[in-house]
Order: C-alpha cells, then sequence, then structure tokens
C-alpha cells in the first residue's frame, strides 16, 4: 500500500495536513502528489510541507494543478521552501488563482528560486 493510493479512498475528507519536508521525491513525486490532491475534491483544508524535496518547475505546476481542481478550499498552507520551482512559481500562482473559495493563503518560498515572472504573478 502507498500513501497516495489511502488517502484516494478518505472520499469525504475536507482537511489534509501532509509533512512530506525532506524526502527529494522532485518533479515525479510532485506530479503523483498533484494527482492525488485533485481526487480531494471537497477538502477545504490543505497544509502541504514539501520543502527541501528537489521540486522545480514541472513539479510545480503539477502541484498547483492539483490545487486547483479542489473547488472547495478556503484554507491554504503550503511550504516549497528550500526548492528550485523557477517559473513554476507563475503557473503555481495562476493555478491557486482559480481556488476561488480560498479565504486564507499562506505560502512559504523560503530560499526558494522563483525568478521575476514568478515574484510577479505571487
Amino acid at each position: 500500500m502507498y500513501l497516495g493510493e489511502e488517502i484516494e479512498k478518505c472520499v469525504t475528507l475536507t482537511s489534509l495536513n501532509l509533512n512530506l519536508r525532506n524526502n527529494k521525491f522532485g518533479d515525479n513525486g510532485a506530479k503523483y502528489l498533484g494527482e492525488i490532491i485533485a481526487k480531494c475534491v471537497i477538502l477545504t483544508s490543505l497544509n502541504l510541507n514539501l520543502s527541501a524535496n528537489n521540486i522545480s518547475d514541472n513539479g510545480a505546476k503539477y502541484l498547483g494543478e492539483g490545487i486547483a481542481k479542489c473547488v472547495a478550499l478556503t484554507s491554504l498552507i503550503f511550504d516549497l521552501s528550500i526548492n528550485t520551482i523557477g517559473h513554476g512559481a507563475k503557473y503555481l500562482g495562476e493555478e491557486i488563482a482559480k481556488c476561488v473559495t480560498l479565504t486564507s493563503i499562506n505560502l512559504n518560498l523560503t530560499d526558494t528560486i522563483i525568478g521575476d515572472d514568478g515574484n510577479r504573478i505571487l
């Protein structure tokens, strides 16, 4: 059994707090996690700590796409510190903007290279 497969089974899940700090799963892991999050469509609260996971542009894009599918999301706490998401910050910002029910966002990008485009969008 894998954690993601078990989370998928929680069809009534409204709150998810997941700390995967320093696992270095990279963009492939981020893609898989984004796919799992996308299936949690009734989440209202999401707290993800993905710091120090070697996530780059594509990984940030996959995560953003997954978060955007959480149409009931009102609270997002997202730690992507110590990654190199670069232009992925632009995609992440565009996807998070699709969560129109969000009332609270806490985004930690400490020691993360996001570039000028990322700065403008976020």
